[in-house]
């Protein structure tokens, strides 16, 4: 049988069903329903943070971030993350600077971030990578001593915490991706968790055209609005949510006892704070390659994923705007990288043959 580097949870068929029963007596399918206004209740408390705006998918949560937090001029981020991070960027008109990840947890380097701030720098938009967190600490020091703005891609770290906090607690917003693979989804979906009422407000014109009555617009604004069938999706998975973490890490713990040591192979530190999101090994070229890892699981109809590679400033449609080679550590590690299948109904049995494979 195929193995997928992920695979969507889902609740019981029946679960789902009742929960979106109701749809078809209300016929109030997006705009603000029940559902949704239910689900961004929910994901405060979770969160435990003052405001949660939905978005149909965690990029249009992103975009929308940037514009309502008035993002401008060049912007701190890293190269080693998803194509939406960097495309975001961009595609607001904002220039994105490089810093280099630290080689540990693959997250941006607070001293690199330092030496990119220039007089056009208004923020930092760091990425917290397969559910570890960034150096928040270090950050939030940083953005007060040259006055930035922190927006954080979190796409990764929901239900990760650091110090019995969430992702949202850091920085002045952070989006969340609720994709289908991720440990929670609402099939697509994402959010922005802020402190500020006023940008609460401002995201969600963001969303919803600038309308503010029906013969009023503020703004301009565009349509990411989520669903009344998302939003329940997003109701049920999150009554599972531990359930589908454990699972998870029980598959972490056989790649750990399995991988950790073996010649050629790095592993991430262990965190038993992280949400369990992504596995992923550094093959140190001792006695194989990444690519060939690679390859060899695939010939037994495994498929593990390059995630990152290649990083951002490499991309094609960025060609002579940036230069990888700028970022040498996050260059060498997408290299290197492989994120092995991993998710609840991945069984240990396979688990073990995947690192049969790779051992070999």
């Amino acid at each position: 049988m195929r193995i997928n580097v992920a695979r969507s949870s889902m609740p019981p068929f029946e679960e789902y069903c009742a929960e979106i029963r109701g749809l078809w007596d209300s016929r109030w399918l997006t705009n603000n329903g029940e559902k949704a206004l239910a689900l961004e209740a929910a994901l405060k408390a979770y969160l435990q943070t003052p405001n949660v705006v939905l978005f149909s998918n965690g990029h249009l949560a992103l975009e929308a971030a940037i514009r309502a937090m008035g993002l401008s001029g060049e912007v701190v981020t890293t190269p080693y993350t998803f194509a939406s991070t960097t495309h975001a960027l961009v595609r607001c008109g904002v220039t994105p600077v490089f810093a280099d990840i630290r080689p540990d947890t693959y997250t941006i380097d607070p001293t690199e971030i330092e030496k990119k701030i220039t007089e056009r720098t208004t923020a930092i938009v760091p990425v917290h990578v397969y559910g570890s967190f960034c150096d928040v600490e270090a950050i939030a020091a940083i953005a007060r001593k040259y006055h930035l703005k922190v927006l954080y891609d979190a796409a990764h770290a929901f239900g990760s915490t650091l110090n019995g906090q969430s992702a949202a607690a850091f920085g002045d917003a952070a989006m969340f991706s609720f994709h289908a693979t991720k440990v929670f989804h609402t099939v697509e979906g994402g959010a922005v968790a802020c402190k500020s009422d006023e940008l609460a407000e401002a995201l969600r014109l963001e969303r919803n055209y600038g309308i503010t009555g029906p013969e009023t617009t503020v703004s301009v604004g565009g349509n990411a609005k989520m669903n009344e069938f998302q939003a329940a999706m997003g109701l049920c998975n999150l009554r599972h949510l531990d359930e589908e973490m454990a699972k998870r890490r029980c598959v972490v713990a056989v790649y750990r006892k399995r991988l950790a040591g073996a010649p050629g192979l790095t592993l991430c530190p262990e965190n038993p704070c992280d949400n369990s999101a992504y596995f992923p090994v550094l093959f140190n070229g001792l006695s194989v390659t990444r690519d060939e890892a690679y390859a060899r699981l695939a010939a037994q109809d495994i498929y593990a994923r390059k995630y990152f590679y290649p990083i951002t400033s490499a991309f094609e449609c960025y060609a002579g705007r940036f230069n990888p080679d700028d970022t040498p550590v996050a260059k060498s590690v997408s290299e290197k990288i492989l994120t092995l299948p991993l998710y609840a109904d991945l069984s240990e049995g396979d688990a073990n043959r995947i690192c049969d494979i790779i051992l070999a």
